[in-house]
């Protein structure tokens, strides 16, 4: 009886460390793959807002389109001066944010934000002959139930709004989860992030907003997901202020004389 617990045991280690083994090789050899698409998903998304992504677009096109379409710029946050000596495509601005050696604290606010990089990218969108057509800035804030990561599109003004996704959350579907739907997204185009005296004006309204010509600081609100609704405008109210990329619009701007 002896003999045999022990070759259980011993059975059971080797099965053990065979698997453990075989997790660690798949994962290490998986990472690769799995870095891929999480930077297709990024850069689809990229490609989503600046109206260049079509249907049935494959990894490699999206690849493509991505590199000759759009420019990832790396600023100094701060100042909001670009900044040099940073690869901006395999720049992580999230890791860099929680880094305690490449962030800092972010003042009280209501998105929730609790750390700012010291740099940030920001997507310019190019036209065929390499004009500038539009920008393209990460945005994140605290919703109901989590934090949504999305991006926000606005023309060569900065002031413009093309549009909005968001690519990682994990509000209700049917409620929170409605950041999704299309619809929804679709009202932002046309709508204005500033007011005419340049601060942050644009909003989720508690029910319907007007079109964009009538209404341009609101938009339709999220039935039933009021709180996610305020996450959003908190959100946007953050990341196009003064402590967010407003010094980079500020001087954006400025160099284009607007």
């Amino acid at each position: 009886m002896e003999h045999s617990s022990r070759y259980i045991v011993v059975f059971a280690l080797l099965v053990c460390g065979v698997c453990s083994i075989f997790v660690a090789v798949s994962a290490v050899s998986l990472k690769p793959r799995q870095e891929r698409n999480k930077a297709i998903d990024i850069q689809s998304k990229v490609l989503s807002l600046a109206g260049l992504l079509e249907d049935g677009m494959s990894a490699d096109a999206i690849s493509e389109t991505f590199t000759s379409r759009i420019e990832p710029r790396i600023i100094d946050f701060e100042t909001g001066a670009y900044a040099e000596g940073i690869d901006a495509i395999a720049f992580d601005q999230r890791a860099a944010a929680a880094d305690p050696d490449t962030s800092k604290s972010a003042p009280p606010n209501d998105a929730q934000v609790r750390r700012v990089p010291d740099n940030a990218v920001v997507y310019h969108v190019m036209g065929e002959g390499g004009e500038l057509e539009g920008l393209i800035l990460p945005i994140h804030g605290k919703g109901l139930w989590s934090t949504l990561y999305g991006f926000i599109a606005l023309g060569t003004d900065a002031n413009s709004i093309r549009g909005i996704t968001f690519y990682e959350h994990g509000e209700t579907p049917g409620l929170g989860g409605e950041v999704d739907n299309p619809r929804w997204k679709s009202l932002w185009e046309g709508r204005k992030a500033f007011d005419e005296r340049g601060q942050v004006a644009i909003r989720v309204k508690k029910g319907a907003a007007g079109p964009p010509e009538e209404d341009p600081y609101q938009v339709d609100g999220l039935s039933g997901a009021t709180i996610t609704a305020r996450g959003v405008t908190a959100t946007l109210a953050f990341w196009l202020g003064d402590d967010g990329f407003g010094s980079y619009l500020d001087q954006f701007r400025a160099e284009r004389g607007i």
